[in-house]
């Protein structure tokens, strides 16, 4: 009963649905009860009719609080639910070729891939990610970079990945981003790339009849393409909203491509908003400033879920907005680009385990070795030796990574942001402090 009542979503009409069968269910079970205890007495049918009288107002109640578990893996296709096709999926790395390269804007580049092999592909769920592997020259291992699929297709025939190039911190004396500026300078179409299958917890549940907000600054834009194409396409009766910041035209990625998307869907409203628009952006944007929960309030928007995704001040500050809004946590879903500030997540003193000197056992996978300092965690030490833990963000802020610490002790390379149970640990940024540590992967 549950899977078809999540299944409408019309709520007056899943509130009367449940209220028929709750009802007719309790007339049932009160009519054979009486029965059995005595069928000749008048007042079993009153009380048979104030049973199902009763089932039939909770039903109604329940019906309409009832939402679908965020489980679901498929889509709408007129009123009709169809599971998510996993026909092509793969298992570790599998080669991928790039046949396309398009720049969208000063930053943003897209590279569509397609399989070496030219086998079949999985559909994937609007907002998950695809994770690359990268032979970068002058780097001792392969860089392992995980980034948004930014497009939705059904079938699925290619992903596309659409990359911010990522420059070099102002103030600080790093690096700029290895993995982006050798996807921009380096990978040109015909390239091979390797990557592992779609995955990722920050997704729209298409089949949802609740109102959905997008929001994005930056390359945040992403998964919201992902998600507003995959409401046009499945659900186009949801309202949404699709609002996004950025600098100027210049650096706005995909602006053609949202507006196509909303001339063809009458439900879906599109706000963008330039933080320094120049003359020739007129007419491109609707607001001077920032998207920020002071606009989202502007726009009246009520009873809806909301999915944030750009840069850690950015949706540090939506969150903290929506909540003095009183909009409920559970309605409200984020993914970081970018880690939460130094200050807020300080780095851990260091204790760890002399390369070489220590070692890691897998208990489930029974393999033992020997720690070494040029993995930058356990999970990508787990991921060099062809290991497959579950993980999402790679920065502690998720919480997918988590895994039972059988034996030993692990540090942290800065304070996690998501919640850990006792007994478990983060791996993406955790290192060895003991000599032996056992993990259950």
């Amino acid at each position: 009963m549950l899977e078809s009542l999540g299944n409408i979503q019309n709520p007056i009409l899943k509130s009367l649905t449940a209220a028929a069968t709750i009802g007719s269910v309790m007339v049932l079970a009160t009519s054979i009860a009486l029965g059995v205890k005595n069928p000749k007495d008048d007042s079993a049918y009153q009380t048979a009719l104030s049973a199902s009288l009763l089932g039939a107002g909770c039903g109604a109640v329940f019906g309409l609080a009832y939402r679908p578990s965020r489980k679901t893996t498929g889509a709408i296709v007129e009123g009709e639910f169809f599971p998510a096709s996993q026909e092509g999926t793969w298992k570790d790395w599998r080669n991928f070729v790039v046949v396309r390269k398009v720049k969208e804007s000063e930053e943003i580049t897209s590279f569509y891939l397609q399989p070496k092999d030219q086998g079949s592909i999985p559909g994937f769920l609007p907002g998950q990610f695809l994770t690359i592997k990268l032979d970068v020259p002058g780097q001792t291992r392969p860089v392992i970079r995980t980034y948004s699929l930014s497009d939705y297709c059904e079938p699925c025939t290619y992903y596309r990945l659409s990359i911010k190039r990522e420059p070099t911190p102002q103030g600080l004396e790093v690096p700029p981003g290895i993995a982006s500026n050798f996807m921009h300078d380096k990978v040109q179409e015909g390239s091979i790339l390797q990557a592992k299958p779609p995955s990722g917890k920050f997704v729209l549940e298409v089949a949802d009849s609740v109102p959905a907000v997008l929001v994005s600054n930056g390359v945040g834009i992403t998964p919201m393409i992902s998600m507003a194409k995959a409401l046009n396409r499945l659900n186009p009766r949801r309202t949404a909203w699709f609002l996004h910041g950025a600098r100027d035209g210049q650096f706005h990625a995909f602006r053609e491509e949202v507006q196509t998307i909303a001339a063809q869907n009458s439900n879906l409203q599109v706000h963008i908003a330039y933080s320094r628009p120049r003359e020739e952006d007129t007419g491109h944007y609707h607001s001077t400033g920032y998207v920020d929960a002071q606009l989202i309030h502007s726009l009246k928007i009520q009873n809806a879920d909301y999915f944030l995704c750009g840069s850690a001040p950015f949706i540090e500050s939506l969150r903290e907005g929506l909540k003095q809004a009183e909009v409920p946590e559970n309605r409200v879903f984020f993914e970081m680009f970018t880690k939460a500030k130094t200050s807020d997540r300080p780095m851990i003193e260091s204790g760890h385990v002399d390369p070489g000197k220590g070692e890691v056992v897998f208990a489930q996978s029974g393999q033992t070795l020997s720690w070494q300092s040029d993995a930058e965690n356990l999970l990508e030490f787990a991921e060099a030796h062809d290991l497959n833990p579950p993980y999402s963000c790679r920065q502690g802020i998720c919480g997918t990574c988590q895994c039972r610490l059988l034996a030993g002790e692990v540090e942290y390379l800065e304070s996690p942001t998501a919640e850990v149970d006792p007994g478990s640990v983060l791996i993406c940024i955790a290192k060895p402090k003991t000599p032996r540590v056992v993990l259950d992967l």
